[in-house]
């Protein structure tokens, strides 16, 4: 009843909110199961093309690879303790997976970097990545990964031929997601503890700007780049607040009203619309137009609904549930338009 309850409220909420969330809706299409305990899931990634989804089960400390047009589980995979952050790089076959330290390791920064091998599902690097690697951004022109560092307050580079770490950049603060910004050939990176958002020049591996973002955003966690039409997207999980930006200038040119704690964010590529979801359970869903956002719908998606993503293909979107009725699972979903 408590739950329900809470459902009920955030839903009058987001309706009430703004006249334009009556004009869509995100319906649930199917409950998917997820095996083992109620555990906390964190960040995910789709590769579009093979349809597999891969994620994150942080409480279990394993990963797990879901076949999207199957439905069906392809594999658990453990060995990634305590795993927060994935990228996948297409092109080279790969995942990079985070994996903090324990508590009593996190001063000697003994964070990990493993690198997933996706056509057999094999761990096949194991790199250090200071204390608490979390969000990372991939380079494809440069085959390089960047790292966020939240606790150590560093950026640590990879390189993947070989595999191997080549340098650690220092922030001065807590680091947040990471983006690379393609059509300036930078990489962007929420220092959240500063509420500065810094631009990385790639191949020289210096910071060659910082930006302070406007009071109105509180601890800027998420990031996101939208090249298509030239906009990023910050999340400030302190006042849950979502912060639109010009690219390539970096100014602020919106500020909207969020679920409590934002997390991740995601894009539909295709149909340009923006999903921020929330450790709060309460998504919210932007349409991109030129030059800023538009808002469609918020509501209760699940508690601990703070993990997303969109098949650019379909339109879907999947977030997985720690904890529904005693067991996880994975909700999919679909947004209707008028």
């Amino acid at each position: 009843m408590k739950q329900l309850s809470r459902r009920l409220f955030f839903v009058t909420i987001g309706c009430a909110l703004s006249f334009v969330a009556l004009a869509a809706r995100l319906d649930k299409i199917i409950d998917l199961p997820l095996p083992g305990a109620p555990a906390r899931f964190d960040y995910e990634a789709l590769d579009a093309a093979s349809g597999r989804l891969y994620i994150n089960q942080m409480g279990a400390n394993r990963v797990l690879v879901y076949d999207i047009r199957a439905r069906r589980l392809l594999a658990v995979l453990p060995g990634f303790p305590s795993a927060t952050g994935i990228t996948l790089a297409a092109q080279r076959g790969l995942a990079f997976i985070s994996t903090p330290s324990r508590i009593v390791n996190a001063l000697l920064g003994q964070g990990r970097l493993r690198v997933l091998r996706l056509t057999d599902l094999t761990t096949i690097a194991s790199l250090p990545a200071g204390a608490f690697p979390d969000g990372s951004a991939w380079v494809d022109y440069l085959e390089r990964l960047f790292v966020s560092d939240e606790r150590g307050g560093v950026e640590t580079i990879i390189g993947s031929d070989p595999l191997r770490v080549i340098k650690s950049l220092p922030l001065g603060g807590e680091a947040g997601n990471s983006a690379y910004d393609p059509g300036d050939h930078r990489v962007l990176v929420n220092v959240q503890s500063r509420r500065e958002l810094v631009v990385i020049d790639p191949q020289a591996l210096v910071i060659t700007r910082r930006i302070t973002l406007p009071p109105s955003c509180v601890h800027n966690h998420s990031l996101l780049v939208d090249n298509d039409v030239r906009l990023a997207f910050v999340a400030c999980d302190g006042n849950a607040r979502l912060l639109t930006l010009t690219l390539p200038g970096l100014q602020t040119v919106q500020v909207d009203r969020v679920g409590n704690d934002p997390d991740v964010l995601a894009l539909d590529t295709e149909r340009q619309i923006l999903y921020v979801a929330s450790e709060s359970g309460v998504v919210t869903v932007f349409a991109v137009e030129t030059g800023k956002l538009k808002l469609l719908w918020r509501g209760w998606v699940g508690a601990d609904a703070h993990s997303v993503a969109v098949d650019p293909a379909s339109g879907v979107a999947y977030f997985p549930l720690a904890d529904v009725d005693g067991h996880p699972l994975l909700r999919v979903m679909r947004l209707v338009t008028p």
